[in-house]
């Protein structure tokens, strides 16, 4: 009960410090808040000083910026994200379509970097300073440190481009899911792989390992039946982590691949000056870390009794 009151406590927080920060970033942008918005609801080819002194006249950019910010948090109370200055559209109507589109792409992405990382990473624990172990560390610190955007273009141009064995951008096929989510489960394999790795280094020098084998189980039934399971914790723990790696990443690759995502669609609304998009999609994400921690702390709990914090 502690623990679900202190989850709730940390989503408010975080609702308000996120509300915030996003209102007195956006307030700040330079430039002509008024032309962004009209550019936005008209293209840029159309706006002018006229249209952007009507929007300005209609949403009340001159006012004073307390009185909004305390609006937009009464309206939140009751749930209410307001409505888009570009489009007119309920914020959560077009959050709840873009988030859709995200959420398919990072659940691929995940699933295919548990596919990857952790399975050569447990049998590079099983033989420390091995021939896979080494390779292993060096192909992870290689893709932990090239940035998402720049293995997005390597994709796009080896695999797009030059082999033409996948599109390069688009949405709706199977097959535009790939790239995207390769680009963004390469990164959390390589921190995956090298959690795996260690954490099956660690427990295979216990004495119960040793007590196993010594009882005539195989290194594959010693692994299934007390090694998985104990690998298992550090890696959900990390699940936590990942989704701060995976937002950033979703913002990124979504743009480079035209993905239409929530990270996508808060690009645009940042260059339209579109605060409530901005704040009720920051929103979302910020809260959706409060949940997938509560999530693996739960899971971490189911799997290793132990935990109790």
């Amino acid at each position: 009960m502690n623990a679900v009151v202190s989850r709730l406590v940390q989503a408010i927080m975080v609702a308000l410090l996120i509300g915030t920060a996003t209102f007195v970033m956006m307030r700040s942008l330079p430039g002509d808040a008024a032309w962004r918005i009209a550019a936005g609801r008209y293209g840029y080819d159309h706006v002018d000083a006229a249209a952007a002194d009507a929007v300005r006249a209609e949403l009340g950019l001159d006012g004073p910026a307390l009185p909004a910010l305390l609006q937009w948090m009464g309206d939140l109370a009751w749930l209410d994200f307001g409505n888009s200055l570009v489009s007119g559209q309920p914020v959560m109507d077009e959050i709840a379509h873009q988030l859709g589109a995200s959420l398919s792409l990072a659940v691929v992405a995940i699933l295919l970097s548990l596919l990857i990382g952790p399975p050569l990473g447990i049998l590079a624990g099983l033989r420390p300073g091995g021939v896979l172990d080494r390779m292993l560390l060096v192909a992870s610190t290689g893709l932990k440190a090239v940035p998402q955007f720049l293995m997005a273009l390597v994709l796009i141009v080896f695999i797009a481009v030059q082999m033409r064995w996948l599109p390069a951008a688009g949405h709706g096929e199977i097959w535009h899911f790939i790239l995207p989510s390769l680009t963004l489960a390469l990164g959390l394999a390589a921190v995956n792989a090298r959690i795996a790795r260690d954490a099956m280094a660690r427990i295979a020098d216990m004495p119960f390992w040793r007590f196993a084998q010594w009882k005539g189980l195989s290194e594959r039934q010693t692994l299934f039946r007390h090694g998985l399971r104990n690998v298992s914790v550090p890696l959900f723990t990390y699940l936590g982590l990942q989704f701060v790696t995976l937002v950033e990443g979703v913002i990124i690759v979504e743009s480079v691949f035209g993905w239409p995502g929530i990270g996508h669609a808060l690009v645009h609304a940042i260059f339209s000056r579109d605060v409530p998009m901005v704040q009720g999609t920051a929103l979302v994400l910020g809260l959706g870390f409060v949940l997938v921690n509560a999530t693996i702390d739960l899971a971490v709990r189911r799997i290793d009794p132990r935990v109790t914090a």
